[in-house]
């Protein structure tokens, strides 16, 4: 009798271990503040909340691409530090836009980050105007072409060359989050920082991730211009209609240099979203390069490159709002 009752307890022990041991599965939000601006983290169907795991990925990419930490890489390196070894996301950041700076001519170019300071859109906010021949001057420390990376260091042809990574590099962390999660094998999740966002799946009972973009006239409205269905791609916008300043005499300077001519003055475009089923990081460089392009030649680069979509937004002579866009979303 004892060896039975011993034999019944071990097998309800058993069977309420294993239950115990059951994943429970749930959905999850979370939401936060980094990079200077908020994050929003959807993941559907996960056995855990990776807030812990999320934060500790934004510390790294701070600590190694953030210009506005003065003891990250980046900032020690655009101090002229020589010594400094750089991780993994550094590189893969760097190569990255080596590849996009020559798919595009030049037109994303991380080495504009003095002009950017100098226009007042940096970590040193010196909003001052530049005379022609102050931006000849920055522009001989403009180029991707001056700077390699070699045996995990970064080779500048000049110190004053400064590296400026904030536009790509929000791309790259939603991306860096994406990869963490598809790790955790979850199938569906919206990562979206500072509005740029990257999908997989669907949201419950097979429903698509859709957004809505942003109209430039009325971006303080939140109905939006046009619903976006996101799912298993990334997007970016990139647009001058938020971050510009003023001067006394009137003068518009916006925050995308472009760093064929080192002026920070608004193009023919107002904004520019793109989407493919590629990286964040890929979107959200090619984004910031269109701005720069201005309409025409963006037209010309989407028309070289089917694999990626894009709306552009523009207003015509009389000032009324106009859209260019890929056929996949006409």
């Amino acid at each position: 009798m004892i060896l039975k009752k011993n034999l019944l307890f071990l097998t309800i022990s058993i069977m309420f271990f294993a239950c115990s041991k059951q994943e429970i599965r749930k959905n999850y939000t979370l939401k936060g503040h980094v990079f200077g601006t908020t994050y929003k983290i959807v993941y559907l169907n996960a056995s855990k909340n990776y807030q812990k795991s999320i934060d500790s990925l934004f510390y790294l990419m701070n600590k190694s691409l953030s210009t506005y930490i003065p003891s990250s890489d980046i900032s020690k390196i655009n101090k002229g530090d020589s010594s400094v070894l750089v991780d993994d996301l550094f590189t893969e950041v760097f190569k990255k836009s080596k590849r996009i700076h020559k798919e595009t001519n030049g037109y994303f170019d991380p080495t504009v980050g003095n002009l950017v300071n100098a226009w007042g859109f940096g970590p040193k906010r010196e909003k001052k105007s530049l005379t022609e021949n102050e931006v000849l001057e920055q522009m001989k420390y403009v180029g991707l072409n001056k700077v390699l990376l070699e045996k995990g260091r970064i080779v500048k042809q000049d110190p004053k060359i400064y590296l400026d990574f904030n536009s790509i590099a929000k791309g790259f962390g939603i991306d860096v989050v994406a990869r963490f999660l598809m790790g955790k094998n979850v199938d569906n999740f919206l990562v979206e920082i500072g509005g740029e966002i990257r999908a997989k799946g669907t949201k419950e009972n097979n429903v698509p991730w859709i957004i809505k973009l942003v109209d430039p006239l009325n971006k303080d409205k939140n109905k939006g211009y046009k619903n976006l269905n996101l799912s298993n791609k990334s997007m970016a916008t990139s647009g001058n209609y938020r971050k510009f300043r003023l001067t006394k005499e009137g003068q518009k300077f916006v925050h995308t240099i472009n760093p064929l001519t080192g002026y920070a003055k608004e193009s023919n475009l107002l904004s520019a979203s793109v989407i493919a089923s590629l990286d964040c990081a890929d979107v959200d460089a090619y984004a910031t390069a269109f701005m720069a392009m201005g309409l025409e030649k963006s037209i010309e680069f989407l028309d070289k490159h089917k694999n990626i979509d894009a709306i552009l937004l523009f207003v015509d002579k009389k000032g009324v709002l106009k859209e260019y866009k890929t056929n996949t979303y006409k």
